[in-house]
C-alpha cells in the first residue's frame, strides 16, 4: 500500500467534508492509480481543478501516484492564463460562454438579463450537456457534483449559491465577466442576440397604447420576439443593479446598455 499526501487550495475545500478542509489529507491507495482518480475519490470533480503540483512540479492528470508523493491541487483560474505552468488545458477560455443544467432556470435567466451567453437545452440527458460543453467551448453549469465528474468534461463550475441573485454574483465574480455585462441584449427566453427595430416595422406587433408614446423597439434574431420597456422595465433594472452591487468597482457595470427589457 502506498501512501500520497494532498492539500486542496480556495474554493476546493467546499467539495471536501469540514474536517478535512485546509488541511493535508493522507491518501492510501493500492497500485498506481492517477493522479485525477484520487482527486475524485476525495470528492473534487476534475474540471474545477486548473493545478496540480507533486513534489513542486506541476502534472497532469494521468500522472501516477507514488508512495511519499506530496500533491496540491489548485481550482480554476478562468480569467488568468496559466497555460505555461499548467498541462492540465491548453489554454483558458478567454470569453467564456455557458450551458446549465435544468435546475438553473432561474439562475439562466438572470444570466442572459445581464447579457451573458448561456445555453438550457430542455430537460436534457448529462450526455447531451457535455456533448454541448465540448462542441461549443462552454463551461457547464451545474450543481450536480456526479456530473462534473464525467470524463468527458473539460470545463464546468458547481454553483455554490442557493439563491439565483447570489448565484448570478458568483458566476460573475468566479469567471470575471464584470466587463462582460451587456444588459438588455440578449433574449431572456432563447438566449438569442437583440437588435433595434424602428418602429414603423413593428406597429402591427404593439399595442396601440404603447405605440402612442414608445419608440425604442428590440427584436430576437433567433426567435423573433419584440421586446420593448414597458411597466416591468424599472423591476428588471432594479434587479439587473442588485446583482451588479457585488462588483468590486461598485454598484454599477462597466459595460454598455443596449436593447429592451
Amino acid at each position: 500500500m502506498g501512501k500520497a499526501t494532498f492539500r486542496f487550495y480556495a474554493e476546493l475545500n467546499d467539495f471536501l467534508p469540514r474536517e478535512r478542509r485546509f488541511r493535508d489529507i493522507e491518501y492510501e491507495f493500492f497500485g498506481f492509480p492517477t493522479v485525477k482518480d484520487a482527486i475524485e475519490a476525495l470528492g473534487v470533480p476534475h474540471v474545477e481543478v486548473d493545478l496540480i503540483v507533486v513534489n513542486g512540479e506541476p502534472v497532469d492528470f494521468s500522472y501516477h501516484l507514488r508512495d511519499g508523493d506530496r500533491v496540491a491541487v489548485y481550482p480554476v483560474f478562468e480569467s488568468l492564463d496559466i497555460s505555461g505552468v499548467s498541462p492540465l488545458r491548453p489554454r483558458p477560455l478567454r470569453r467564456p460562454r455557458f450551458v446549465a443544467d435544468v435546475h438553473l432556470g432561474k439562475l439562466v435567466r438572470l444570466l442572459r438579463l445581464l447579457g451573458i451567453d448561456v445555453v438550457q437545452p430542455p430537460d436534457p440527458a448529462d450526455e447531451e450537456l457535455v456533448r454541448i460543453s465540448r462542441e461549443e467551448g462552454r463551461v457547464l453549469l451545474t450543481r450536480d457534483r456526479h456530473l462534473l465528474k464525467h470524463g468527458g468534461l473539460s470545463h464546468g463550475y458547481y454553483v455554490r449559491a442557493d439563491g439565483a441573485v447570489e448565484q448570478a454574483r458568483e458566476v460573475l465574480r468566479r469567471f470575471d465577466l464584470w466587463g462582460e455585462v451587456r444588459p438588455f441584449t440578449r433574449c431572456p427566453v432563447c438566449n438569442g442576440s437583440l437588435e433595434r427595430v424602428s418602429k414603423e416595422e413593428v406597429l402591427g406587433e404593439i399595442p396601440p397604447r404603447t405605440a402612442a408614446w414608445l419608440e425604442e423597439y428590440s427584436r430576437c434574431r433567433s426567435c423573433g420576439k419584440l421586446y420593448w420597456p414597458g411597466t416591468h422595465y424599472r423591476r428588471l433594472r432594479e434587479t439587473v443593479e442588485h446583482i451588479l452591487t457585488g462588483h468590486p468597482g461598485g454598484g454599477s457595470s462597466p459595460g454598455r446598455e443596449d436593447g429592451a427589457g
